[in-house]
């Protein structure tokens, strides 16, 4: 009787793991036509990595800080198998969003509530840069509402989606990004680690390892080498005509930072009314740079930064905010110098890259930012976007810590 007992215990219990952790009914996605990039995540494959990563850390099982919170996966929205977040066409780069299904609309509301949402009046929500629309059964989240009509009406009508199997696609790693560019389809394979996120095709015939530790080496902020087909993609996302108009085929750079005195001048009058100068001074952050265009076509390319007024009458290159700087024609191609502290060149990789290595002067920008995101800044080490090919890699490193990512914030 104990036997059975004991058998039947372990079938319910190994059941109830299936279903919480692996069975995945819906994994039919509905997508809107316009999304030039989508995200993909596992939601079950991310729960077992949370729970196991928590079983390792005990510490953790009593954590009473959020005891009385509503999670949000017990918030009334309906958390699907697989997470959708994607980008429409033609619009900032940095508007996102996500659509769910709401199941309890009060407990939602309670939720909203209780993490201090601003109440926007007509169904929205706002904290921070997090904006919520409910509409009807269903929510729109997004970090920003420019577009929610338009996600809208793209998600209500069925000749405006695409249909896909997200199963056939995240086939590695927690997760998956879909690039919809001219020239066909990417899918990236999103892979989270103990202290990185690495983001990749499914090959692995490009080892970007060489590149990144000697990157390390400098004392950059940035360093970058972009080919014309890089070029064209990046600068597509603020103007689609530039790469073609300026006729720029390679672009290097490298980018210092440092901490200086910067002089404010001001003027009052004394008693008499004589003009009295005041300096004051105040800690700025400063970059120092050098950057070389080479240009299929040197004249074109002079001819597009006149005509953008790029350039004025002291050959200053205007599209940077960061002056004094001083742009010079070479054999192929434009040199862009910073003058308060010349910097030069660092070596050639002959790759094709950007890499951002993290600096503690980088937070004095980001005033506007609430503690939790210059938190999870500060954490980050470097990031690297490499590509060879049709191989195409992004890696988010952070600093060391014996906690994981995924229960690091």
């Amino acid at each position: 009787m104990k036997k059975k007992l004991f058998v039947l215990v372990f079938l319910l219990l190994a059941g109830t793991v299936y279903f919480v952790f692996y069975y995945q009914k819906d994994t039919k996605i509905f997508s809107p036509k316009e999304a030039d990039a989508i995200i993909l995540i596992d939601t079950k494959k991310l729960t077992r990595e949370y729970v196991y990563s928590l079983v390792g850390h005990p510490s953790l099982w009593f954590d009473s800080k959020g005891k009385n919170k509503i999670s949000f996966r017990k918030s009334g929205v309906k958390i699907p198998d697989f997470l959708q977040v994607f980008h429409l066409k033609n619009t900032k780069v940095s508007n996102w969003y996500s659509v769910f299904e709401l199941e309890d609309r009060k407990t939602f509301l309670s939720f909203l509530k209780q993490q201090k949402f601003t109440d926007l009046g007509n169904q929205m929500f706002r904290k921070d840069q997090v904006f919520i629309k409910i509409l009807g059964k269903n929510l729109i989240v997004g970090s920003s509402c420019d577009d929610f009509d338009r996600v809208n009406v793209q998600l209500s009508n069925n000749s405006q989606v695409n249909l896909f199997d997200a199963d056939l696609l995240v086939t590695n790693g927690s997760g998956s990004i879909i690039l919809n560019t001219k020239k066909g389809s990417h899918n990236l394979s999103v892979e989270l680690k103990h202290d990185e996120i690495e983001i990749r095709n499914q090959s692995d015939s490009y080892d970007p390892s060489p590149a990144i530790s000697k990157l390390l080496k400098t004392d950059s902020f940035l360093e970058t080498e972009l080919d014309a087909e890089n070029i064209k993609s990046f600068s597509s996302i603020f103007d689609e005509t530039f790469a073609d108009s300026s006729s720029i085929n390679q672009m290097k750079a490298s980018v210092h930072l440092e901490e200086v005195n910067d002089t404010i001048i001001t003027y009052s009058y004394d008693d008499n009314f004589n003009e009295v100068e005041k300096k004051t001074f105040q800690k700025i952050i400063q970059p120092s740079y050098i950057i070389d265009f080479q240009s299929l076509n040197p004249e074109k390319t002079e001819l597009c930064f006149q005509n953008k007024k790029w350039i004025n009458g002291q050959k200053q290159f205007t599209a940077i905010p960061f002056q004094p700087n001083l742009i010079t024609q070479q054999s192929k191609g434009f040199e862009i110098k910073s003058t308060r502290k010349p910097i030069q060149q660092s070596f050639n990789l002959n790759e094709n890259y950007i890499f951002v290595k993290n600096n503690p002067l980088l937070l004095s920008f980001l005033k506007t930012l609430s503690s939790k995101e210059k938190k999870m800044i500060s954490d980050i080490d470097y990031i690297f976007y490499g590509n060879r090919n049709q191989d195409y890699y992004l890696k988010v490193q952070f600093k060391k810590d014996d906690l994981p990512l995924i229960l690091r914030w």
